[in-house]
């Protein structure tokens, strides 16, 4: 018997038995019960004393949990302090978090925009005296698309003044956007050192604000050039002018319309609550984000020109996006506008 007794006793195993897991440790302890009391004390571990099977037949091992009935009795008093005190974790918390994000692309028309915009069109460059028309991308930084002597004057005659009398950095941050066309770059320069800006104020766009590209009407004669470019988008926002031969892009007023809107979701991303200076080398830019804003016919751009030198606060529209579905007739497909 003390033979079997000490056989059960190494089967039970106390270092096995104490690191063991919970569902371990009862198999054990089942495995290495005893025939009878007598015997319990020598064959089982003090750790986890076996059950003898004349007591093994009337227990069952289930954990013991506190019951959900006898948890202590919280008083009123304790209950106002934990209810203030997670009013105030709750109140700190939504101080603490952060704006949410507003990186989107903005839809025109528009009703209201983070920043306030000053549309600027630099002053004349050597080629618009000349009286010709150059839009390739090429031309961009030589100095026949930098400013001439008349745009030189026109930059100190008409954008400084009207940005004071705007009071445009006066109380508010803001920031010079010019295209990196020689022209715009120049006068965002002397507009920044008039102002008392630091060259950390100009952020050059490098792309989204190039001159409208005019395709075979490139080097064409300026008057003649915008002539039948204006006679072409009265017809339709899809017009475009002819193809050219120099690699000069040919761009219609909608082409046109989603890069500037791309131009101005970046800066709404950007900036909140600044004066933005939008510095453009043509027109055509600036018109047609004019009549994005304010959801007006494209094919009327137009009658937002813009002088070399101009300045004019972005005009916003008073009736917001409608996101529903639309539906109209077309009576000549597939000429529908």
């Amino acid at each position: 018997m003390a033979a079997s007794s000490a056989g059960r006793a190494g089967h039970c195993g106390c270092d096995i038995f104490r690191h063991s897991t919970p569902a371990k440790q009862q198999r054990l302890s089942a495995s290495a019960c005893c025939p009878t009391k007598a015997e319990a004390p020598r064959c089982c571990c003090r750790e986890s004393p076996c059950l003898h099977q004349e007591t093994l037949a009337h227990q069952s091992f289930k954990p013991s949990l506190p019951s959900p009935y006898k948890q202590p009795k919280q008083s009123r008093r304790g209950f106002l302090v934990d209810l203030s005190l997670l009013t105030v974790a709750l109140e700190s918390s939504k101080a603490a978090a952060p704006e949410p994000s507003q990186a989107a692309l903005v839809q025109f028309p528009t009703t209201h925009l983070r920043n306030r915009y000053i549309l600027v069109r630099a002053g004349e460059s050597e080629a618009e005296t000349e009286g010709l028309m150059l839009t390739n991308s090429v031309q961009k930084t030589s100095m026949t698309s930098g400013l001439s002597r008349k745009g030189k004057q026109q930059v100190l005659s008409r954008v400084l003044p009207k940005l004071e009398e705007m009071n445009v950095c006066g109380d508010t941050p803001c920031w010079l956007w010019p295209s990196i066309t020689q022209r715009c770059y120049q006068t965002a320069e002397v507009t920044a050192a008039i102002l008392g800006l630091s060259y950390s104020r100009i952020v050059p766009e490098f792309s989204f604000l190039d001159a409208r590209g005019m395709g075979a009407l490139d080097g064409m004669a300026l008057q003649d050039a915008e002539r039948q470019a204006m006679s072409g988008d009265a017809t339709s926002s899809e017009w475009r002018p002819p193809h050219g031969t120099d690699g000069t892009p040919n761009e219609s007023a909608n082409d046109v319309l989603i890069r500037v809107r791309q131009m101005l979701s970046i800066t709404e991303t950007q900036y909140a609550d600044n004066d933005v200076i939008i510095i453009s080398p043509d027109s055509d830019n600036l018109s047609i984000l004019q009549a994005g804003v304010l959801g007006s016919d494209l094919r009327n751009h137009s009658e937002h020109a813009f002088r070399p030198g101009e300045v004019r606060i972005l005009a916003l529209s008073a009736t917001a996006y409608d996101p529903s579905p639309r539906q109209f007739r077309c009576r000549k497909p597939p000429k529908c506008s």
